[in-house]
């Protein structure tokens, strides 16, 4: 899969990055633990309460990183209903500076 590709929005080209996948899991410890033996950098770790708990990862040269948790969203284990984070990058306009000083 790759992680960019050209996309258009409203009619302009734009760079479309995936960033997040959400991957449903039935035990939030043991895959924390599976994905450290990958070594695969930790970026997060939060819980709050009991029904909520996000882990990040991030796999050693990737810019994509995956959440493993509790809470994060209504689809049970092995779903097939996985939820991407997508990043869309416009091509940017001259600043009000550099358009001045021309």
């Amino acid at each position: 899969m790759k992680t960019s590709e050209l996309g258009t929005v409203a009619g302009e080209t734009v760079d479309m990055k995936l960033e997040v996948v959400v991957v449903p899991v039935s035990d939030v410890d043991r895959a924390k633990h599976f994905y450290e033996k990958l070594g695969w950098r930790l970026d997060a770790d939060i819980a709050a309460g009991d029904s909520f708990r996000v882990v990040q990862f991030t796999p050693p040269g990737s810019q994509c990183s995956i959440f493993i948790g509790k809470g994060l969203t209504p689809a049970g284990f092995a779903s097939r209903s996985v939820s991407h984070c997508f990043r869309y990058s416009r091509p940017r306009a001259p600043s009000l500076s550099a358009a001045v000083s021309r």
